[in-house]
């Protein structure tokens, strides 16, 4: 269908991450709600939690089942279509799109599979983890790219302390050795909550281990911690480390991981009963099938308008667009603050451009406001401004720990409005008071 029937346009986004979520929403309202578009959006699961907060639905310290925002209940509110599904092939001449149809656990069809019509599709598929083809990361590893995963480690891990808690007085181990693979922020994130995290149960009755008994190791390639970010930052993180207990193994680089152990190039053989991959990303692959230019990790090569080079009607904004950033001669970083500046560039061109105005948008320009790595309740650090070339502000302590809780708020505004933000967050303090602190479950 064109947009130059009678009928509104179709907008599809594919992806109901940050960005896709937020640029969905402000169109249902903008457009949706006038009828001046149909706007729909794919995803593979049917809840949305904001993923820089996934290492704390690992560590237990946040519970999906409580915070996951139901993408049905948010398209009812703010005027845009949702449909379960995942995207497995595109046709851009005949502007189509295909899902792969839905199994429940047992296997069972439950949503057979679908072809979507659009005038305008975007792409927003976010990020999964890149095991760089090494031995035994797929088979022996725990990721944390989705809810689903992040649950699954919590569960791994509580698993683990109720086999110690359970065991004779006189059993040979009462340790869990947990390793991390990767010290960019979330595995740096993942170390510090854990370590918070072994504390809190013990206060829960599981105490049969001692919390220093809790042995937690971050394994990274490069030479410090945090390798992306300013040195400054990257040495007051390792101090902060350093004062929880945590292990910090810097250059050096994984080969192999079995069952037990995680071998690196220099020789060294960590233990543990707990691995997590965090190391490296990718865009799924699925996109390098879909006729579009991509790189060598499947991210979408896009223009300065974030329209895929191959198609213009097709965009791409988030973790899975490759797009240059010309302060630096690189591409983009994948952070939240990226995805979010992508979706609203996004959503001002096609309100211009459906509205028929002059198309007064300049090209996407990324501006980095910073970066804040929180290690839980002890610390939180980062820098701001984000002027790497000419010298960044440090910021630790109380202030860095209210930035960074303003950058979920952010994204919350975007969804709920400042108004329901305020009651959201009065809320989760209430229910703080209630419920546990850690999930039990």
């Amino acid at each position: 269908m064109s947009q130059h029937d009678k009928l509104p346009p179709k907008i599809l986004i594919v992806g109901g991450g940050a960005a896709g979520l937020e640029l969905a929403t402000r169109l249902g309202r903008r457009l949706g709600r006038k009828g001046a578009a149909h706007i729909t959006l794919v995803n593979d699961s049917p809840t949305h939690i904001w993923k820089p907060l996934l290492h704390e639905v690992a560590a237990g310290t946040l519970d999906a089942s409580h915070d996951a925002l139901p993408y049905l209940n948010q398209a009812r509110l703010n005027h845009f279509d949702f449909r379960l599904g995942r995207m497995e092939k595109l046709d851009h001449q005949a502007k189509t799109i295909s899902l792969a149809p839905t199994f429940n656990k047992r296997q069972q069809q439950v949503i057979p599979a679908r072809l979507f019509h659009y005038d305008y599709l975007i792409i927003a598929v976010g990020s999964i983890s890149y095991d760089f083809a090494i031995p035994g990361v797929s088979e022996h590893c725990l990721f944390l790219d989705n809810t689903h995963q992040a649950e699954n480690f919590h569960r791994q891990l509580l698993e683990t302390y109720f086999k110690i808690q359970t065991q004779p007085q006189h059993a040979p181990t009462t340790a869990i050795n947990i390793a991390i693979v990767g010290a960019g922020a979330t595995g740096v994130e993942l170390s510090a909550q854990l370590h918070e995290v072994s504390h809190l149960l013990s206060t829960y009755g599981l105490d049969a281990i001692d919390t220093k008994a809790i042995k937690i190791t971050i394994i990274e390639a490069a030479d410090r911690v945090l390798p992306h970010l300013p040195e400054k930052l990257s040495l007051a993180t390792h101090n902060e480390l350093e004062k929880l207990d945590v292990t910090v193994l810097t250059g050096e680089r994984v080969v192999k991981i079995t069952q037990d152990h995680i071998y690196t190039a220099s020789g060294k053989t960590v233990t543990a009963d707990i691995k997590v991959w965090a190391a490296g990303i990718q865009a799924p692959p699925f996109l390098s099938n879909l006729g579009l230019a991509t790189n060598n990790i499947h991210q979408l090569l896009v223009n300065s308008q974030l329209q895929s080079i191959s198609d213009e009607h097709i965009y791409a904004i988030g973790d899975c667009a490759a797009c240059r950033w010309d302060e630096r001669d690189d591409n983009i970083p994948a952070r939240a603050q990226a995805a979010h500046q992508m979706a609203n560039y996004v959503y001002k061109r096609l309100c211009s451009h459906l509205s028929h105005q002059p198309q007064t948008l300049t090209p996407f320009r990324y501006h980095d406001h910073g970066s804040l790595v929180s290690l839980g309740k002890y610390s939180t650090v980062g820098n701001m401004m984000g002027q790497l070339s000419k010298g960044s502000l440090m910021i630790e302590g109380t202030i860095a720990r209210i930035m960074y809780l303003s950058l979920y708020k952010m994204h919350q505004i975007a969804l709920f409005g400042v108004i329901k933000t305020g009651l959201l967050t009065l809320a989760h303090l209430f229910r703080r008071t209630v419920f546990s602190k850690i999930k039990l479950h």
